[in-house]
């Protein structure tokens, strides 16, 4: 099992987040578990955080203001020499979107909620 120096969540959904968050602690896969709640204060830790480190990043499609395709080309213009693991975590069942997903090289899996601890230990 891989231990990440921290696992970020980027949802708008505070009742995903509490849940996911939860799921991820009982796993021991980190002792950091950060929670936004909108992409631009994630994309704002992430820019802080030590170079070297490798964070597991769990992020929503549909979000308001800066959805997930926006962090996603922020993130490759600006932080693609960070070697994160990105998986799309969404609600959406468009294949388009996961077709998308894949056109970003950061993206390593694409997987519908909710997330269970079989779905997390296969992202693992």
């Amino acid at each position: 099992m891989i231990k990440f120096s921290t696992i970020i969540l980027i949802d708008d959904d505070p009742i995903n987040n509490l849940i996911n968050k939860r799921l991820i602690l009982k796993n021991e896969s980190t002792e950091n578990v950060e929670v936004f709640y909108e992409a631009e204060l994630a994309l704002e830790y992430i820019k802080n955080l030590d170079k070297n480190s490798i964070a597991l990043i769990l992020l929503d499609i549909n979000m308001p203001v800066m959805n997930g395709w926006d962090f996603l080309n922020y993130y490759m213009e600006h932080l693609s020499f960070r070697m994160d693991k990105i998986i799309m975590l969404s609600s959406s069942i468009d294949f388009q979107d996961r077709i998308k997903a894949d056109s970003y090289n950061c993206v390593k899996g694409f997987i519908e909620k909710p997330l269970t601890p079989e779905k997390f230990q296969s992202i693992l």
